[in-house]
């Protein structure tokens, strides 16, 4: 079980189009809640500027979520201009693989990008993707993932003593 991503970013505009190049990345698969939006369901500042650079780059996009909110989903997708699938059911392999299709790009192609190594990282790891973990934008979680928190900082101070850094 590799709960290590491959690359960890303060947020998603630290992705850039020389890293996503030079790891042959085609494709993003962004998770929503404390990712792209923050727990009031506001935008991260300058996501839409970010996901249009992208595009306009031939980055391929869409949004896997685990929320079973579809209005909250749809209107983030609506305002980036993003296919979707919500209730996804991440670690499960079953929702990646979906959204690959909708990308239409092999794995190793595709990059997922979430704030939780227990759905996101796992999950992108566990069928073959790139995984980028990014800093939750919001300390404020749902229960559920309060209670995974603490049990990620344990994976990510490893991840990044093994890195070398602090």
């Amino acid at each position: 079980m590799k709960l290590y991503p491959d690359l960890y970013v303060n947020n998603i505009k630290e992705i850039t189009l020389d890293i996503l190049n030079k790891n042959k990345i085609k494709g993003l698969i962004l998770d929503v809640d404390n990712t792209l939006i923050d727990y009031d369901k506001i935008l991260l500042e300058g996501t839409k500027q970010w996901c249009d650079n992208l595009r306009q780059n031939n980055i391929k996009i869409c949004i896997l979520s685990n929320t079973n909110k579809i209005k909250k989903v749809e209107k983030v997708a609506k305002i980036l201009d993003l296919e979707y699938i919500y209730f996804a059911h991440k670690p499960n392999k079953k929702g990646f693989l979906k959204a690959q299709q909708l990308l239409n790009l092999n794995v190793n192609e595709i990059a997922t990008v979430g704030d939780q190594i227990f759905t996101d990282v796992l999950g992108g790891n566990r069928v073959g993707m790139f995984t980028i973990l990014t800093k939750p934008i919001d300390e404020r979680d749902i229960a559920i993932t309060k209670i995974k928190r603490p049990f990620e900082k344990i994976v990510i101070k490893k991840y990044l003593k093994n890195k070398g850094e602090k």
